[in-house]
């Protein structure tokens, strides 16, 4: 099952104050991206931010899971309303990540 925009695009300006967030389709889900990292998963309408030790330090009763079969744990961010929680996890994930490295052409 697949997310829906509408979804996608709540669960952006809920984390907004986080950084520049985008997002891109990727397999019929999205990857949401901060500050042009990937930092997150919004798969079946679930939202699920890489796990980092910063983020399980702030966040250590956040629940894990895979965003899809045999994918690593991400933190499920249940409370997706909660925009305050979900910016500062993302902002603090968005630290930890490098930059991706660009594909040779």
């Amino acid at each position: 099952m697949a997310s829906n925009i509408e979804f996608v695009q709540y669960v952006c300006e809920q984390i907004g104050k986080a950084g520049f967030i985008s997002y891109r389709i990727m397999f019929g889900d999205y990857c949401i991206y901060c500050d042009k990292k990937p930092v997150a998963l919004v798969c079946d309408n679930q939202f699920f931010v890489k796990v980092t030790p910063e983020g399980e330090k702030a966040f250590p009763a956040m629940p894990k899971a895979a965003p899809y079969p045999g994918a690593k744990p991400y933190l499920l961010v249940e409370d997706v309303d909660d925009a305050k929680t979900a910016a500062r996890l993302v902002k603090l994930t968005a630290k930890q990540i490098p930059l991706p490295k660009k594909r040779a052409q």
